[in-house]
């Protein structure tokens, strides 16, 4: 919802600041000027990426449309059903959870928390690094290198549509400028022309260059700033659960674990030690059998 009232206020602001100061819209409107900048963009976009950044970078574009997908109450849920799990991990054993593990779909435990069970991200890199510590065959300092491996991956796979759409916003007002240069190609051929007329011409060129830095820095780049900010937040889950199987590795009860995974969230997401404690209390009676 964000994405397009920014986009709106953008428009309005330009062009109704134009009309404002006794502009007329007419001369703006130059579709052959948009032909050239917007194919051009897109020619580039193809000629620089690979069918694997485009698919991402159209998929990506696709669910721009979440505002926040990683608010407080989900981290909520996550830390909350993190605490059920090594609670019973810790009380039955680790193979107490392995049925949970491998059908969270069934589970009782991840049925609490649809939040967190309908997020394949979330629940393929909690559930994984759940099945090595049930194996027992991996220190804590070999399962941490290799969730910071997987998130590195991760961060930077996600993190290709962005650079993408940034390269393609850079080019844009030079795209501008090559369509404005051909509108002044055109308007000095026409030089027998009357300076009235060489006027409106030389005017509609400059559209080119308008369209191509209104375009870059209004449009495109604020989308690829918006992809940036949900890898982030995507980035700061994974941590999240990271810090908090990390400090059950290393032996810490399971709430003061999930306080380890509390203390890794961003202060705008993150809640405070008697919201979680209050929030992991409620969770003690419901779903792990009194754990």
């Amino acid at each position: 919802m964000l994405i397009p009232i920014g986009f709106i206020i953008v428009t309005l602001s330009v062009f109704g600041g134009f009309s404002l100061a006794g502009g007329h819209l007419g001369p703006l409107y130059q579709p052959t000027e948009v032909l050239m900048i917007v194919g051009a963009a897109v020619g580039s976009f193809i000629a620089a990426n690979n069918f694997k950044a485009i698919k991402a970078t159209l998929r990506t574009t696709s669910k721009l449309k979440r505002t926040t997908k990683y608010d407080k109450e989900t981290y909520m849920e996550l830390m909350a059903l993190q605490y059920k799990l090594l609670t019973k991990a810790r009380r039955d054993g680790m193979l107490a959870i392995e049925r949970d593990i491998d059908n969270p779909e069934e589970s009782a435990l991840f049925s609490d928390y649809p939040k967190i069970q309908n997020d394949p991200m979330i629940m393929g890199f909690l559930t994984d690094y759940l099945r090595l510590m049930i194996s027992g065959n991996m220190d804590p300092h070999q399962i941490d290198e290799l969730m910071e491996h997987e998130i590195d991956a991760f961060e930077h796979e996600a993190h290709i549509p962005a650079d993408a759409l940034y390269k393609v916003g850079d080019a844009l007002p030079a795209f501008g400028i090559v369509a404005a240069v051909m509108g002044v190609i055109k308007a000095l051929s026409s030089a027998d022309s009357g300076a009235a007329e060489m006027g409106v011409m030389i005017a509609h060129a400059l559209v080119g260059t308008f369209l191509g830095i209104l375009l870059a820095y209004g449009f495109v780049n604020p989308l690829s700033s918006r992809i940036d900010r949900q890898v982030a937040e995507a980035v700061k889950m994974l941590q999240c659960i990271r810090v908090t199987l990390l400090a059950s590795l290393n032996g810490y009860a399971p709430q003061l674990s999930v306080e380890f995974g509390r203390k890794a969230l961003h202060t705008a997401e993150r809640p405070t030690f008697t919201e979680l404690e209050e929030h992991v209390r409620s969770a003690k009676g419901t779903g792990t059998g009194g754990a």
